[in-house]
């Protein structure tokens, strides 16, 4: 029987993982390396989704809709029990350090406390769910925007449901990436082309980030506007 061994060494990179998909490549492995992935060993979800609709297209030889949509389903499944660890853990170990900080004399030295962490729970709890859908859409803020929703006891089902239409629809976008792939391009080209690609990935998503700071900056302001008007 096959050794196997995760590309999950210090000295990893897509191309490890890229070659880990094309040995091993069905729907539970795309579920496991997409909840490491969306956890707290985070690596990018571009050198596995595309890769595993690629090969597991070339195993049967044509495109396949129901074989793209299950990839999608199980890696958007992988992504929510990832998001989930990262929530629990933040839930049960970062609250308490939290709140030790915000009662402790250091704490109101910082001029943090109790209240105000109360308030920016409060305050994530109505804006979590945008948050939580952009985030994951963003390369790098995928993995830890689990993390602020566990600190502010973001209420679970809301995290599920956005957490799941986020990985959704990036799942999505690199599912088609994939049928690309399979249509156009050979295996030689594989590597090169996914890492192309993921860089045009990754300027979209930090230009939909800024989008979302600015729009953030421009309701604080007009709501500013419209109380001193008041």
């Amino acid at each position: 029987m096959e050794e196997l061994t995760l590309p999950l060494s210090i000295g990893f990179n897509a191309l490890d993982i890229i070659n880990f998909v094309d040995a091993h490549a069905s729907y539970l492995f795309v579920f496991l390396l997409m909840a490491v992935e969306s956890s707290f060993i985070p690596f990018p979800s571009e050198a596995v989704v595309p890769p595993a609709v690629y090969f597991m297209l070339g195993a049967i030889g044509t495109f396949n809709f129901g074989v793209v949509l299950l990839i999608v389903v199980v890696a958007t499944a992988g992504a929510l029990v990832g998001a989930l660890v990262n929530y629990y853990l933040s839930l049960w170990l970062g609250r308490p350090i939290v709140y030790r900080f915000a009662n402790s004399r250091v704490g109101h030295f910082f001029l943090v406390t109790e209240d105000k962490v109360k308030k920016s729970e409060a305050y994530f709890d109505k804006h979590g769910p945008i948050a939580t859908f952009i985030g994951r859409l963003i390369p790098a803020v995928r993995q830890l925007i689990s993390i602020p929703a566990g600190l502010a006891r973001m209420n679970i089902v809301k995290f599920c449901t956005f957490t799941s239409l986020g990985a959704f629809v990036w799942n999505c976008i690199l599912a088609g990436l994939g049928v690309w792939l399979f249509t156009a391009v050979d295996r030689q080209a594989l590597y090169a082309t996914v890492e192309k690609y993921n860089g045009y990935l990754t300027i979209g998503g930090l230009c939909l980030l800024g989008a979302c700071i600015l729009y953030m900056i421009y309701k604080a302001v007009t709501a500013k506007k419209s109380k001193a008007n008041a």
